[in-house]
């Protein structure tokens, strides 16, 4: 039984926020430039598959261009790098006139972006860094015994991953659990609370890996840095500077090899194969902090690494195919996508329940039986005291398509709707075991859970939510060039040489019960690895 104890406005805002952990629709180009400069090597995005292949690339001495839509967000002395939940401004969404509560907002080129698809809405992170400026900085390994539920054994090694790019990632992430003196703290109060519940069900639970530096987060609380990740501020990026996003190590890193230039404000809307050449050609607009055309421009390059985002990634090559400027790429392009089984629980009822502080907490793992799952302690900067919310994490079956529509000359991303209640159902039965446990004195606990992060459907104010005719939306956006299909277990692009995928559009829909980033960017480095090796040094 799904039980509905506070107001479902507040639900429908609060699951907004947990998909924040990449560009639209593409409009053919004009194709008249004012250039077509050459370069080595064109990396289009800078979230964890682009920094890391940009990285990789600068040290192997290739000539490297990183062509990023969003800007830089550095950290600034008075700590207001970024907006707030209380202070919502064009920082917080991307070219929106809203804000995910709805707020008016100035058009900005921010750091939260909202695709409305066919079926599903799709968050992501806009910026340099990408996913890394709005994600929850969980860096969460997926369990052996349940890995190829996802993967392909000739595809993926998990020993491999294991032994090599998962330690490699967290050494360069510098990931670890919440100290035990900052869990003492009162901000995290609500992090206790679910680990101590846990254990009263006889729930195991421990805490998560975060990518953040606890040496700042103990600044935050003793007041020489302004409350940030202690408040649950970390959606819409940290002004303390705490999450070590991926401006402060791969992308650093990648710029000081002096091998690797950067556009800002550069957003990619076609690619091609140059007739008659080894080379590909990138055909860009180059914008203004409002989003306003500035000019066009192309790129000629030798090695072409495709890192916008599976969504973006996926719409990119589905709209070369279909104008035949590449021609060759297969049928599996465009094809597996799915929303890492996200789902949401928020819970109330819980007397005196306090402290927000992230950017995450601990998990319960049900890896048994046909339905593993996952729930995490993931709290907002805005739940009140004795509200509690989760994320569910799961495997499942339903996957979305892109297609692209002549009449409009665009790529549409398709989902099939709700097909996995089979996850919500075990979630739900999870988190009654959890209200049975308590002993609350007469004050009956209660939870929400959807499949998804939110069900929603907007009237034409924008703001009326209904049951009917809704959406989900998800912030795990997986799929649409999968290894092993669409191109090899490298990221290789089936039918063109050294034409690559190196993000999350590689992940077959899920990456196992846990958050994606770890998985991505770990089979990032693997396919650096291999493809420096044997296709630029061999």
């Amino acid at each position: 039984m799904i039980h509905k104890p506070f107001k479902r406005r507040y639900f429908i805002q609060s699951a907004a926020l947990f998909s924040a952990g990449l560009a639209g629709s593409f409009a053919f180009p004009n194709r008249t430039r004012a250039s077509d400069d050459y370069i080595d090597a064109v990396v289009i995005g800078s979230g964890f598959g682009g920094a890391i292949a940009a990285l990789r690339l600068g040290q192997a001495g290739i000539n490297t261009l990183i062509l990023e839509r969003g800007k830089r967000w550095p950290i600034t002395p008075n700590q207001n790098t970024f907006a707030t939940f209380d202070k919502p401004d064009g920082r917080a969404a991307w070219l929106s006139a809203k804000s995910v509560f709805n707020d008016p907002i100035d058009v900005y080129t921010g750091v939260f972006e909202t695709l409305e698809e066919k079926g599903i809405i799709v968050v992501n992170g806009a910026g340099w860094g990408g996913g890394s400026l709005a994600y929850n900085a969980i860096t969460y390994k997926p369990k052996r015994e349940i890995f190829y539920k996802v993967f392909d054994y000739s595809v993926v090694d998990y020993d491999e991953l294991d032994s090599i790019y998962y330690p490699r990632v967290q050494k360069m992430l510098k990931a670890s659990p919440i100290p035990q003196d900052v869990l003492a703290t009162t901000y995290y109060g609500k992090t206790r609370f679910f680990m101590e519940n846990a254990n009263k069900a006889g729930l195991p639970s421990f805490l998560l890996d975060l990518a953040v530096d606890w040496d700042v987060i103990r600044q935050e609380i003793n007041g020489s840095k302004t409350p940030s990740v202690i408040n649950g501020q970390c959606w819409w990026g940290v002004n303390s500077g705490a999450k070590n996003s991926l401006d402060r190590n791969y992308l650093p890193q990648a710029e000081n090899t002096g091998k690797v230039n950067v556009l800002t404000l550069h957003l990619v809307t076609d690619i091609a194969k140059i007739p008659g050449q080894e080379n590909y050609r990138v055909f860009c607009n180059e914008i203004n902090e409002s989003g306003e055309l500035i000019r066009k421009k192309t790129f000629t390059c030798r090695y072409l690494f495709i890192a916008a985002g599976s969504v973006a990634t996926s719409k990119l090559l589905v709209k070369a195919k279909a104008k035949n400027s590449l021609p060759q790429l297969n049928n599996f392009v465009g094809k597996d996508w799915g929303t890492n089984g996200d789902n949401i629980t928020i819970r109330s009822g819980l007397a005196s329940l306090t402290g927000n502080g992230g950017t995450a907490g601990a998990v319960i793992e049900q890896l048994d039986g046909p339905t593993p799952i996952v729930v995490e302690s993931l709290e907002l900067g805005n739940n009140p005291d004795g509200i509690q919310s989760c994320l569910g994490l799961g495997i499942p079956h339903s996957k979305g398509n892109f297609t692209y529509d002549l009449s409009t000359d665009s790529v549409n991303l398709e989902w099939p709707g709700s097909a996995d209640d089979r996850i919500v159902k075990k979630t739900e039965l999870l988190f009654a075991n959890l209200d049975k446990s308590l002993n609350t004195f007469g004050k009956q606990p209660r939870h929400q859970t959807q499949e998804g992060m939110m069900m929603i459907s907007r009237s034409q104010n924008n703001t009326a939510v209904s049951e009917n005719n809704a959406a989900a939306i998800t912030g795990h956006p997986l799929g649409g060039c999968v290894m092993g299909k669409a191109c090899d277990p490298f990221g290789r692009v089936y039918g063109y040489p050294r034409l690559y995928v190196v993000d999350g559009a590689l992940i077959p829909g899920s990456t196992a019960c846990t958050n994606p980033s770890f998985t991505i960017a770990a089979l990032a480095e693997r396919c650096m690895d291999k493809i420096i090796a044997e296709d630029i040094n061999g």
